[in-house]
């Protein structure tokens, strides 16, 4: 398990840095069988904690019948998912003292030095203290836009990163400056002058779903929260669409376990910004019932969050 968690520390620092090794999909895979929970790359000596706790959404996909307030009476707001990277922004009496990357959710990247040129540094709120969440997107155009935008939060050159084409849009604050999560989002437009998730459909900038999310301060509350996520939110999202490349060969993997799993090698193709090369094939019988030989066209999907796996023969 060392050797892979290390391999997912250099799998951080190249994502950050604007060139993924790997996709999504097959970090998450990793992730899980090593047990691997820090997200996002730094160094020991520059991770601070979040004031407040910057929690992942539940995910629902498009098509599953799955409505998490199916049973909620009350007032829900629906923003867009933007995909970016997610950071926090700590004022303290009203001044910007601190900048992090979400991190593990929990303890962050300091990046106060770059984030400064895209977030006001003074508010005209004097509170104590006031933990501002949101997105640093760069506009679509740009290929792999996420990854760009993520790399860029770890540049030491703060001019280059204020060359770049990059934008913050806020979607939170803590503590809560009114009884609704639309309040404060509409004060921290009006009054401190923040591009926010309730303004704009952000349509230049890339999306990963859409959000659905409790307006009410103290019913959000009241559901709780589980260990990854607040039960008073959560995103939808489409199941992304096949792309299509050529089954080059099959390897034949054992597991410690003694389970022999073949795995595609496939012509690299890619996929959110990722080259993937390797999709599961599960076992034999998957791979006679989509009747796949050496040479042929295959469809490669990730649905949702899962490794990237073969749904079809591509005639």
């Amino acid at each position: 398990m060392k050797n892979i968690k290390e391999y997912l520390r250099n799998a951080s620092e190249s994502y950050y840095n604007g060139n993924p090794i790997i996709s999504d999909a097959e970090f998450d895979e990793l992730a899980k069988i090593a047990e691997y929970d820090e997200v996002g790359y730094s160094s020991r000596d520059n991770r601070f904690p979040h004031i407040y706790p910057m929690f992942s959404l539940q995910k629902v996909f498009v098509g599953e019948n799955k409505d998490p307030f199916n049973s909620y009476e009350g007032a829900t707001v629906v923003t867009p998912k933007l995909d970016g990277a997610a950071v926090s922004l700590l004022y303290i009496n009203g001044t910007l003292h601190r900048g992090l990357t979400r991190g593990d959710g929990r303890r962050g990247i300091d990046i106060t030095h770059n984030i400064k040129h895209l977030v006001p540094e003074i508010l005209p709120w004097e509170v104590p203290i006031l933990q501002i969440t949101g997105e640093v997107v760069a506009p679509k155009t740009i290929k792999n836009a996420r990854n760009y935008a993520a790399g860029a939060l770890n540049l030491k050159d703060t001019k280059e990163f204020a060359s770049r084409q990059l934008h913050f849009i806020a979607y939170g604050c803590q503590p809560y400056q009114t009884g609704l999560w639309s309040e404060d989002l509409r004060l921290l437009g009006e009054e401190c002058s923040f591009d926010t998730v309730l303004q704009s459909d952000w349509s230049e900038f890339p999306h990963d779903g859409s959000v659905f999310r409790i307006d009410d301060y103290q019913d959000f509350d009241t559901l709780g929260y589980t260990s990854h996520h607040p039960r008073g939110a959560y995103a939808l999202k489409q199941v992304q669409d096949g792309v299509e490349t050529t089954l080059v060969d099959v390897l034949w993997n054992v597991g410690k376990s003694g389970v022999v799993a073949p795995v595609a090698i496939l012509e690299p193709v890619e996929v959110d910004g990722a080259t993937v090369s390797r999709a599961t094939l599960h076992n034999m019988a998957y791979i006679e019932s989509l009747s796949l030989e050496i040479g042929c066209k295959v469809e490669l999907i990730r649905s949702g969050e899962i490794i990237p796996r073969i749904v079809r023969r591509v005639d």
